[in-house]
């Protein structure tokens, strides 16, 4: 992969004619997507950005970034250089910079990343264990991730260093690192679960239910009330509930069916009387992603932070 970014670089400028520094400024443009911020970020002077920005369009033969609102919005050019001059600068970086001699065991550091309450659940707890075994002077911060779009614009001010969850937006300026899948399983109580293995598609859709909505509201329609239709059936909400973790205990001793993540329900199986049910539809599992800025990498303690994440994930990636 390295080898062919290094020719797509090669095959689109003379490298001979080229100043490492408008590749630099091509970069923080992206990022910023604003001059004055791009050229604050760099230590230019606006002018001389707005030099850079002239040059950088002469040599690629596009206008690159054009005016919207207030800031600037890459061109279809730009966002196709993106990554290939992006990771041509790390491959540099790398080269040049010293051995920092990161050892996680003595460094004093602080994380800030957004979960989801999935997150929060299923991984963080693992990877809370990871740190104090490894890396007991770095503070970990986990912050809600409610609106997925507001902490991604959070992580790309740099007051977040990386967010974990799933169904989370694309952007041109982070990385996306998948780290399982997760499905979808039904909720009972535990005695009225023992008269059925598996319910059917009537008794499922004849069942109150018990929804967990972030967002407030009664979080509808859903993937699941679109399947329903399909089959010309609908379900009742009869309780909506703003934290996954009230679901399972709303569920026991009641009526109520609740379908949510098998690795959050499995969790509750011994704190909460509930039976893990199979749903009756064949609901599309989602992705469970870490996200993460592209210079985060240029970062030794995020670098090994990242890492991290992504071992602590191996072992929950497997569902007995």
């Amino acid at each position: 992969m390295k080898s062919i970014i290094s020719i797509y670089i090669i095959a689109v400028m003379n490298l001979a004619a080229v100043d490492l520094n408008l590749l630099v400024a091509f970069e923080a443009l992206m990022e910023e997507r604003h001059v004055t911020r791009a050229a604050e970020r760099i230590g230019l002077a606006q002018p001389s950005m707005s030099s850079a920005l002239r040059r950088l369009r002469a040599l690629f033969a596009d206008e690159l970034f054009l005016r919207a609102g207030t800031g600037m919005q890459p061109t279809e050019r730009a966002l196709a250089l993106a990554g290939p001059i992006g990771e041509a600068l790390r491959q540099i970086r790398g080269a040049l910079a010293p051995d920092q001699g990161f050892d996680p065991s003595t460094a004093r550091r602080r994380i800030t990343i957004a979960a989801t309450d999935y997150g929060d659940l299923v991984l963080v707890p693992e990877l809370t264990r990871l740190l104090r075994m490894e890396a007991p002077n770095i503070d970990l911060a986990v912050r809600p991730l409610t609106d997925a779009t507001a902490a991604l614009a959070k992580m790309e001010r740099g007051e977040l260093d990386a967010l974990i969850g799933g169904h989370l937006p694309e952007s041109p300026r982070s990385v996306r690192h998948r780290l399982f899948e997760e499905r979808f399983v039904c909720i009972r109580d535990a005695a009225r679960a023992n008269q059925s293995e598996r319910l059917n598609l009537q008794d499922y859709a004849a069942l109150p239910h018990a929804l967990f909505s972030a967002a407030g509201g009664d979080g509808l329609p859903s993937v699941i009330d679109a399947l329903l239709a399909r089959h010309g059936v609908k379900r009742r909400v009869a309780v909506t509930l703003a934290h996954v973790v009230a679901v399972p205990f709303a569920v026991t001793g009641t009526d109520l069916v609740a379908t949510m993540a098998e690795r959050v329900a499995r969790l509750f199986t011994h704190l909460a009387e509930i039976a893990v049910v199979v749903p009756p539809l064949d609901i599309p599992a989602f992705a469970i992603d870490l996200i993460h800025l592209s210079r985060a990498t240029d970062d030794p303690a995020l670098r090994w932070f990242l890492d991290a994440v992504d071992r602590c994930a191996r072992p929950i990636a497997i569902i007995s």
